[in-house]
């Protein structure tokens, strides 16, 4: 990736404080507007508008957890600019916030991403049945459907009940009454929150960029990596996180994201698709279970290992593109 442009930053907006507060006051609304709409989607009033609620409560959720990220990563990043004992607190507990908040939606979609794919690879001439098995993977995709929406609604439903116990819990409280003071108020650091931009906050977010430059430069090549060995997972994955805190340190500078946001949304279908291959092969050591079942969940396995491949190749142009050839 490019070196970032530091004239895109918020120049004469102000001093770093005063940026940084501008950013995180805004977070905290989001957070908080949010929250209401997730409270009123889940009210009992609402209950019975089905799919209509479902979805209104879904992308109340998506945003209450963007604005946690978005502020528990600046809080990361920006740290020194703040009273840094409140900061690291409130970072604690909004990523424990978000990640709780993000369990049930993950494995909603999980499950909804692992029964397209049967779907697709069960009407597929190019997937060869097993010797002396034909229409296996057909009969084999229903009963791994049936395993898999067993074992991911079990899981979603425990993730619900630990969502409602969180939000309802004085611990939850506390965060959101601490968010609701940062709308009006950002605790600052008296002597960095008077430093320029310049000076203090595009130096820390350099060092952002510079941890996720490091992670990428680490990830194995391209050549080297084996379609369906997950070893390599954990890698990727910390650069998915890393390029968050990067992207949010840019959006907090005024900076043009247009370009993390793409490489961002490769990470998150590899994430996706390596969940996904986890669970199919997680179902596929449930114990008796048929040969079609355990045959259709190592296609199922294969093919979300081949979306994991996609998604690296995908990211790896995104963040180093082709140089344009002449006409």
């Amino acid at each position: 990736m490019a070196q970032p442009n530091h004239d895109l930053t918020a120049r004469g907006a102000g001093s770093a404080g005063d940026v940084l507060g501008t950013y995180l006051r805004a977070q905290a609304t989001a957070f908080l507007r949010a929250l209401r709409l997730h409270e009123e989607w889940g009210s009992p009033r609402t209950e019975s508008g089905g799919g209509a609620d479902a979805a209104g409560g879904s992308d109340a959720a998506r945003s209450l957890r963007g604005a946690a990220r978005r502020i528990s990563g600046s809080l990361s990043t920006f740290r020194v600019v703040t009273e840094s004992s409140w900061a690291d607190g409130l970072r604690t507990e909004l990523v424990w916030l978000s990640s709780t908040l993000a369990d049930e939606h993950a494995y909603a979609a999980r499950l909804t991403r692992l029964l397209d794919a049967l779907h697709r690879l069960s009407g597929s001439p190019e997937v060869p049945a097993p010797r002396g098995a034909a229409g296996s993977l057909t009969v084999g995709s229903a009963r791994a459907g049936a395993l898999l929406e067993r074992q991911l609604t079990l899981a979603r439903t425990r993730a619900h009940s630990a969502t409602l116990q969180a939000l309802g819990s004085s611990r939850f409280h506390a965060v959101a009454d601490a968010v609701a003071v940062l709308a009006s108020e950002v605790p600052l650091d008296p002597v960095a929150a008077r430093g320029r931009v310049e000076d203090v906050l595009v130096p820390l977010a350099e060092v952002a960029r510079t941890r996720l430059a490091a992670a990428v430069s680490a990830l194995p090549p391209a050549a080297e990596a084996h379609p369906y060995d997950p070893d390599h997972d954990g890698s990727w994955h910390e650069v998915r996180r890393l390029l968050r805190v990067h992207r949010y340190a840019r959006e907090a500078l005024g900076e043009d994201v247009a370009r993390l946001v793409v490489a961002g949304e490769a990470l998150d279908r590899h994430r996706d698709a390596a969940e996904a291959a986890a669970a199919s092969a997680t179902a596929a050591r449930t114990p008796r279970i048929a040969p079609a079942t355990a045959y259709a969940l190592g296609v199922l396995h294969a093919d979300q290992r081949h979306e994991v491949e996609a998604a690296r190749f995908t990211f790896r142009d995104v963040w180093h593109p082709a140089p344009a050839t002449a006409p």
